[in-house]
């Protein structure tokens, strides 16, 4: 496992003793200006002795408009590929690095807008508290602004995909891709090979906890 120094979460994070207040205390978060057009914070969800913790990178519409992390199209592709992979979702705790939806309008559509490094930065301070809280056996990072909020930018997904880096705040991180880029790789000509790839890391990902 490699030691990786990374600026975002080597503090705790939001103070506070149990996830229902940390959650309360977010709600208000004026830390950056994501809050100002998104409908709600997107915060975790699952249950607070989860062995594995799936990070992605922010919410994306339906989950802004519905207020639950991984329910619009790609959270459903992983569901489907965490049941292939022999892993409840019900066990795991799903959260994302950045808890507000950007995104630009484009005519009566919000098309998803990458968070900037100091916004995953600033939002790490939400995540730092839940990961303090849950203490789980593994982190699986989805996509490279899970990757560089848990672990920095000496971390490539390219790179460490399939591998587990040690973080600064000394939590197992497992790297791989988000279900997001996923489903844009599905209708091209290796897209079976890329499911079965990630279905394959999600495997992985049972295996250690079996023995976490």
């Amino acid at each position: 496992m490699a030691e990786l120094l990374g600026p975002t979460l080597a503090q705790p994070g939001a103070l506070g003793t149990n996830l229902g207040e940390i959650h309360r205390e977010a709600t208000t978060c004026r830390r950056c200006n994501l809050y100002k057009h998104a409908t709600q914070l997107v915060f975790g969800e699952g249950p607070t002795s989860a062995k594995v913790v799936f990070v992605g990178e922010q919410p994306g519409d339906k989950e802004d408009l519905a207020g639950q992390p991984f329910v619009g199209p790609a959270g459903k592709l992983l569901d489907r590929c965490l049941e292939e992979a022999g892993i409840e979702r019900d066990a795991c705790y799903v959260t994302n690095a950045v808890k507000h939806f950007k995104f630009e309008p484009r005519g009566k559509r919000r098309i998803h807008a990458k968070p900037t490094r100091g916004e995953v930065q600033i939002c790490a301070w939400w995540l730092a508290a839940e990961l303090r809280l849950i203490r789980p056996k593994l982190v699986v990072a989805l996509g490279a602004t899970a990757v560089y909020s848990l672990l920095g930018p000496q971390a490539k997904v390219t790179r460490d995909r399939g591998s587990v880096l040690r973080s600064p705040a000394g939590l197992y991180v497992f790297v791989t891709i988000h279900p997001s880029a996923l489903l844009r790789m599905l209708d091209q000509p290796a897209g079976r090979q890329s499911r079965a790839r990630f279905v394959d890391d999600l495997k992985a990902v049972a295996t250690l906890l079996e023995h976490a």
